[in-house]
């Protein structure tokens, strides 16, 4: 009996000696903040495990869904703030940046929002107001609380030119302009941003520099562009990725990397049927049982590749946002087939952290 109770004690202080793994928030903080995109289950701590690693190794949280237009906003003189309430208290009650996505996009926009009762667009006049009604109630609940906006996601399309969507059809160039003014009023002291995928074409680049230089002509508050970072791995080029965050830090406003995440899967052609064939499926699905070490490998490295430029770039990036916590909640899973196996975050579906944040710990 004796032995077992040493055996036991001996156990409890070998346990108790041995490193806790640091969290990332402190890894990486003489350099930017740390953020996570957060879904339903983590908001309400029904995946407890998810928030205990959310509360450890993040600074910084972002709404996933409950703040998008058809969540937050899903009837005219209609808001549902229950979930984007408890998102924000989650991030006060753990002393983190809080961010709110997104209050202008064109997908996940309430159905009701840009048309009349024949479904005709309505008038510019109406739009404007509406649009204000929607920024001005959001962002005025969480004046003082909610630390950045993503004001404007996803405007411009590759050539560069402005997206059409019902914000631009509409208004034209100038929904841009009335966002930011309009979140500004809201609240002054909130930091405003924009955000897009695909940063480094130099279309979509050389508008959004416009587009800042346009703001700031204006007088009107601009503090970063968020850099999506969906990214796989064969793109984007890490050389044209650096020349736009160049470019973006270059007009004097700061930069974000935004929504990170890296399949490590093959990339699928959106052009493609992607039902044609079972032969098909199965390829763009190759590992429904794990990820190969061969594979693991090298996304582990081109990661590596990408945080070693954040690194170097610290001095312009304020934040590094995951979009999800672990393998198992990323929006990639299923997508664009159903049982599709993703293995794009920071931390896989045991919740272990990735080999290349290990490497960053001393």
């Amino acid at each position: 009996m004796k032995t077992l109770i040493y055996v036991a004690a001996l156990v409890a202080v070998i346990s108790c000696s041995a490193p806790l793994e640091p969290g990332l928030k402190d890894i990486f903080a003489d350099d930017f903040l740390i953020g996570a995109a957060l879904n339903e289950e983590e908001i309400t701590g029904a995946d407890s495990a998810g928030v205990e690693l959310i509360k450890k190794h993040f600074n910084s949280i972002v709404a996933e869904n409950c703040m998008k237009s058809e969540e937050i906003h899903p009837e005219e003189g209609v808001y549902d703030f229950t979930l984007a309430d408890r998102f924000v208290e989650f991030g006060e009650e753990n002393d983190m940046f809080i961010v709110g996505h997104c209050l202008v996009w064109h997908s996940q926009l309430a159905k009701w929002f840009p048309y009349d009762e024949n479904g005709d667009y309505v008038t510019p006049e109406v739009f404007k107001a509406r649009l204000k009604d929607h920024i001005t109630t959001i962002v005025t609940r969480y004046r003082g609380r909610v630390n950045g906006w993503d004001v404007v996601n996803e405007a411009i399309i590759e050539d560069g030119s402005y997206r059409k969507t019902p914000f631009y059809e509409i208004l034209g160039e100038e929904f841009i302009p009335l966002a930011f003014q309009y979140a500004h009023e809201a609240d002054p002291d909130a930091e405003l941003y924009l955000n897009d995928y695909g940063m480094n074409v130099p279309g979509r680049r050389d508008t959004y520099v416009n587009i800042i230089k346009d703001l700031q002509e204006r007088g009107l508050r601009i503090d970063a562009i968020g850099m999506q970072g969906h990214m796989g791995m064969d793109y984007p080029d890490i050389t044209e990725f650096e020349e736009s965050l160049e470019a973006f830090a270059g007009t004097g406003v700061k930069v974000m990397i935004t929504e990170w995440d890296m399949s490590a899967l093959p990339t699928v052609n959106m052009g493609a049927n992607v039902s044609d064939t079972v032969a098909f499926r199965a390829a763009m699905n190759p590992y429904t049982d794990g990820l190969p070490e061969d594979v693991s490998k090298m996304w582990n490295e081109r990661m590596k590749m990408f945080m070693d430029l954040f690194l170097e770039h610290s001095d312009d990036i304020t934040r590094v946002t995951a979009w999800g916590v672990s393998d198992n909640d990323s929006w990639k899973n299923n997508w664009p087939m159903a049982g599709r196996v993703e293995y794009p975050l920071l931390f896989d579906r045991r919740l272990e952290m990735k080999p290349f944040l290990k490497e960053y710990i001393n």
